[in-house]
């Protein structure tokens, strides 16, 4: 969960936070001498989060990494006071960097520029810092895989929405968890682009916190009070949706995220969309903090974005053993709610389904590419910054994205 918190509640919480930082401190220590390296997860439990620390820990434990650093996984949960209080333990024993799943884009603000002016790394991944001096490695705002131009997941799927469609119908729409980030921009895109079209009415809005059984639930009771929808757009958790509407018999357009049964679904002749959020992103996040560590701040850009996977009825194919070949993207064998998209071949050519679900080291890392066409272009920056470059106003992006009209960065 991403939220917002007052700053006299990071204050106070910066300063009693030292009454246990030395306890804190034991766990952390390591006897080997060697430098530090922490992976802070905000929450475990779900196949998203846990896919994407073992893809993470699967690249932070491999032999070359181990030989130089000692690697720490640390559990913060969603409580953001927890992962401030643990960032500063991070910072207390030496840390070199730690990659972070970030619970709040503002509070942890203080804490990691406290750990920058101590000379630590930060690296966020899929959720976002505003903290200027660390890195983002995020989704949010990124373009279709085959297109940059088409940017935000939101906007992407609600357009393939409309179109499968024919721009006319009654729709739903299965939020994530209310008041984050994530959510925010997610339904703000997708809104921006219902609203072009009169001939669609968005009958139901609900919130199924990105969780597959809450996600079934919430769709279940829209359907009894919207029998006649004519399609659903849904974040993460889209595959309890389409379990809903099995249930009462009704096929109708489904565009969401990554779940392995979804994309069963699209290959078997579902109408809809599989885009979202990749789990591979937590161990692209530890490549680059190893890469900065290696050649410096100045080797990395600070914001990258990860290309939206998108995968149709069309193009729905299931792997023939544990590896994406042949163009296929998903597992016979999977869990329904397991997120398929633990591949990025640019980015991370070394992860397979072994290390997302045994966080097996891999046995070698390969170089990351030149990172420039990964590079968050400054149109989009403030919905990740929340202000724009220096150059930059804010304002109507009506150029090099689709859709045009949005709100961000406009250069001077």
């Amino acid at each position: 969960m991403i939220r917002r918190i007052s700053a006299g509640l990071i204050a106070a919480t910066l300063s009693l936070g030292m009454v246990s930082l030395l306890a804190s401190c034991s766990s952390l220590t390591s006897s080997s001498g060697k430098d530090k390296i922490f992976l802070d997860l905000s929450y475990s439990g779900n196949n998203w989060q846990d896919e994407g620390a073992n893809l993470a820990m699967s690249i932070a434990t491999s032999p070359e990494v181990t030989a130089e650093y000692d690697v720490r996984k640390v559990i913060s949960g969603a409580d953001v006071l927890k992962q401030i209080s643990d960032i500063q333990s991070m910072i207390a024993v030496g840390a070199k960097l730690v990659v972070l799943y970030p619970i709040s884009p503002t509070a942890l603000g203080p804490v990691i520029q406290q750990g920058c002016d101590a000379g630590v790394v930060f690296v966020a991944y899929d959720g976002t810092v505003e903290a200027p001096c660390a890195w983002n490695l995020s989704y949010i705002t990124g373009a279709k895989v085959d297109n940059p131009q088409e940017a935000f997941f939101g906007a992407q799927t609600a357009q393939a929405l409309v179109d499968i469609m024919g721009g006319q119908g009654k729709i739903m729409m299965n939020r994530g968890v209310a008041g984050t980030s994530t959510d925010t921009v997610h339904y703000d895109t997708a809104k921006s682009v219902f609203d072009q079209y009169p001939g669609i009415d968005i009958v139901s809005e609900y919130y199924g916190n990105w969780d597959s059984s809450v996600s079934q639930q919430e769709t279940s009771k829209a359907l009894a009070a919207h029998p006649d929808v004519e399609g659903i757009w849904s974040q993460a958790g889209e595959d309890g949706v389409v379990k809903a509407l099995e249930a009462v018999n009704k096929r109708i357009p489904v565009t969401g995220e990554n779940s392995n049964y979804l994309r069963e679904k699209l290959s078997e002749g579902w109408p809809g969309v599989s885009s979202g959020s990749p789990p591979a992103q937590g161990a692209v996040a530890v490549k680059i903090g190893l890469e900065i560590l290696k050649n410096g701040r100045d080797s990395i850009p600070k914001n990258i974005e990860m290309p939206l996977p998108w995968v149709t009825t069309e193009t729905a194919k299931v792997c023939p053993g544990s590896e994406f070949v042949d163009g296929c993207n998903f597992f016979a064998d999977a869990d329904d709610s397991f997120v398929t998209e633990i591949f990025q071949q640019d980015l991370l050519p070394e992860s397979s389904y072994t290390a997302a679900t045994t966080v097996d080291p891999v046995p070698a890392l390969s170089a990351l590419p030149p990172l420039g066409k990964f590079t968050q272009p400054e149109s989009r920056r403030s919905y990740t910054r929340s202000a724009c470059d220096d150059g930059w106003v804010a304002g109507e992006v009506d150029g090099g994205q689709t859709p045009p009209g949005l709100p961000g960065c406009v250069s001077q």
